[in-house]
């Protein structure tokens, strides 16, 4: 693969790398809001309206920023029929056809996402609740991740190409 492919390839692998780090410690936020609410709730009586759809949101974000480093370590589910039988370059050949189908969709609802986020900001748009927060920064957290996601994907793609011609990328 030529010189700047590669790079490509491990600069993405790199910021997913990172992304993926962060989205794990966003589990832990998610559990100490929990907790708060449910200390609140029960030894002080005072209810916290904010707890349920913060955490809701921060979950979204944990998938959606996660995903590209679930596929970057292969962590998925896959519907294995005949895949394991294939040979390695068998796989790859597979691989590298069924995944342009999946970077066509990711463009697609990455197109929906941009197109949702742009809204959302320029109105303001606040979710329907007592709480009433702005939904901007979730759908940019849901934006960033489609864009990781399919950056991994291609990535992923040339990866494919590389071990169905009997060179993989390192």
């Amino acid at each position: 693969m030529p010189k700047p492919i590669v790079l490509f390839v491990r600069g993405v692998d790199s910021v997913n790398r990172l992304v993926g780090r962060f989205a794990m410690a966003i589990f832990f936020v998610m559990a100490a809001i929990m907790l708060y609410s449910t200390v609140s709730r029960a030894v002080f009586g005072v209810p916290v309206n904010w707890a349920l759809e913060m955490t809701q949101f921060l979950l979204s974000a944990y998938y959606l920023l996660g995903g590209a480093y679930s596929l970057q370590h292969n962590s998925h589910v896959r519907m294995d029929l005949f895949y394991a039988r294939l040979p390695q370059q068998g796989r790859a050949v597979l691989d590298a056809f069924t995944i342009l189908f999946v970077i066509f969709f990711l463009g697609v609802l990455l197109w929906g996402a941009i197109s949702s986020t742009q809204y959302s900001i320029q109105y303001n748009q606040r979710n329907y609740s007592a709480w009433s927060p702005v939904l901007w920064p979730v759908k940019l957290a849901m934006t960033v991740g489609i864009f990781l996601m399919l950056l991994q994907l291609i990535a992923q793609f040339f990866r494919d190409l590389a071990a169905a011609r009997g060179r993989p990328l390192p």
